[in-house]
């Protein structure tokens, strides 16, 4: 029987410290993979119906507050509000544009020289949104049209089917912004700096006064109190609520802009620096404003 060989001491030794330098660079790529710093965050706000998600940047979201605000203030419908919502995405992507075809400026693409104001009142959000809502309340039973047919009746555009693409994202977010579907407007958003969030009352005092002035504010210790009772003529408790809805998504939807980092209403709550995983959720019992009185948001 021929005699097994011996295995030789340093074979052995090599395997064992091969063995061990892989094992420590597979512990060195694990550790890497865990400190490698998390995506930075994509902030943009959500309408949803439950089943559909749509997405606007916040910029996008707050110019959509304002139009769906304007609209509330003057008592109009949503569907007066999907219109201009369609309209305003396929004029402009939700921007005050400073230039156009020809003479057509700002969120509608408006045109001096057809009338629609001068230069100064079409680059203006609110003259420009005012100015499509008072052309579009003339359009007779618009709401019963299509909102391409709706749209091409005030705007005239040379492509006349195209606000047609936009009518979904618009439904969702002019269903949200007037309050007929609660909790369904999210903005997902980086922490605002402390220069922001020291300047919080009078950002969000200057937005209310611009698109919503008939809502009251007044400050109770770290939080704005926000009314609707002024918009609700008849006192309904149905339409309390629904503002009440409207007025929290408007302040979701403009947070970008005002700073504003917690929003409740009707025992629900978003909270901002939740980031990418905030949404709409029940406020923990014995929470501040869990006892709030129908019609009140309470921002901070």
């Amino acid at each position: 029987m021929a005699q097994r060989r011996r295995r030789r001491p340093w074979r052995i030794a090599l395997v064992l410290l091969v063995t061990l330098g892989l094992t420590i660079a597979a512990v060195n790529v694990v550790q890497s993979l865990v400190r490698l710093p998390s995506p930075p965050l994509v902030q943009r706000c959500l309408a949803t119906d439950g089943s559909t998600s749509v997405a606007l940047d916040p910029e996008q979201a707050a110019y959509a507050a304002l139009i769906s605000a304007i609209a509330t203030e003057r008592g109009l419908p949503a569907r007066a509000v999907t219109i201009g919502l369609a309209t305003a995405m396929q004029e402009s992507r939700l921007a005050n544009l400073d230039y156009g075809d020809r003479d057509s400026l700002g969120l509608f693409q408006q045109r001096p020289s057809q009338g629609w104001g001068t230069v100064e009142q079409v680059t203006d959000p609110v003259h420009a949104t005012n100015a499509f809502y008072d052309a579009l309340v003339r359009v007779p039973d618009y709401e019963r049209l299509e909102v391409t047919v709706a749209a091409q009746e005030v705007q005239r555009s040379g492509f006349p089917d195209a606000y047609a693409q936009h009518e979904q994202l618009a439904r969702l977010f002019a269903s949200a912004l007037t309050g007929h579907s609660p909790a369904s407007v999210v903005c997902r958003l980086a922490e605002p700096d402390p220069a922001t969030t020291a300047a919080l009352p009078a950002m969000l005092s200057t937005r209310l006064a611009r698109d919503l002035p008939s809502v009251s504010m007044v400050a109770a210790e770290a939080d704005q109190l926000l009314g609707v009772e002024a918009l609700v003529p008849d006192g309904g408790a149905d339409s309390r609520d629904r503002l009440a809805w409207a007025v929290a998504q408007w302040a979701v939807a403009t947070a970008h802009e005002t700073g504003v980092s917690e929003v409740v209403v009707a025992g629900q709550r978003w909270v901002r620096s939740e980031g990418a995983r905030a949404a709409w959720a029940p406020l923990p019992e014995g929470a501040v404003g869990a006892d709030d009185p129908a019609g009140t948001v309470r921002v901070r």
